[in-house]
């Protein structure tokens, strides 16, 4: 089934994304990569668990239906087998649409925390607070002495929410993938899927 063997591609695609999402997420709790005295002193978008919740969790179901497609014939029904296999790639459609909601809260939570900026220490300041507006610190590296503490939160925040953008991005894309991979095996049954992850149709 070429359109089962393109789900279990992209499913052994997702499972490491979910894993590194998670992994920049719980990163983001250590802002500078230290212990936080306050959780007031992290950034509120951490909070949001978008690279845990959104990439990581909603995307493990996703990708682990996708990996028993290949196989999965649903031991057909009413003696026509392509009908339980039109059924799988359909349950596929519906969590490959889960997925793509998972992966586009991140991109929104991540992009959103990108532009706010990190929460840390101000000069001649004793409150923790956001420092930036509207992404300035962006195009601009001489506001980044704006944050006084932690030491290096600003690269540390920018680099991590930038990674989690980036693989939610790729994440919904693949899932978007599915989306259309399932409508075909669904109408379609076992058809062609262009050669795609270098399966032939079988």
């Amino acid at each position: 089934m070429c359109t089962g063997s393109c789900a279990k591609c992209l499913g052994v695609t997702l499972i490491p994304l979910a894993i590194l999402c998670t992994l920049a997420n719980i990163l983001l709790f250590f802002p500078g990569g230290i212990v936080s005295d306050s959780n007031d002193h992290i950034t509120d978008e951490v909070w949001y668990f978008g690279g845990i919740l959104g990439s990581g969790v909603l995307m493990v179901f996703p990708a682990l239906v996708f990996l028993g497609l290949k196989n999965n014939d649903c031991c057909g029904c009413c003696g026509n087998e392509s009908c339980g296999k039109r059924f799988a790639m359909f349950s596929s459609f519906i969590f490959a649409a889960v997925g793509v909601v998972g992966a586009g809260y991140n991109f929104i939570v991540s992009a959103v925390a990108i532009n706010k900026g990190p929460k840390c220490l101000g000069q001649n300041s004793t409150q923790w607070d956001y420092q930036f507006h509207n992404g300035d610190y962006l195009t601009n590296r001489d506001l980044w002495t704006a944050c006084q503490k932690p030491e290096d939160i600003i690269p540390w925040n920018l680099t991590l929410f930038s990674l989690l953008l980036i693989m939610s991005g790729v994440q919904a894309v693949l899932c978007a993938i599915q989306v259309i991979n399932g409508i075909l095996g669904t109408l379609c049954g076992d058809c062609s899927c262009c050669g795609f992850c270098g399966e032939k149709n079988e």
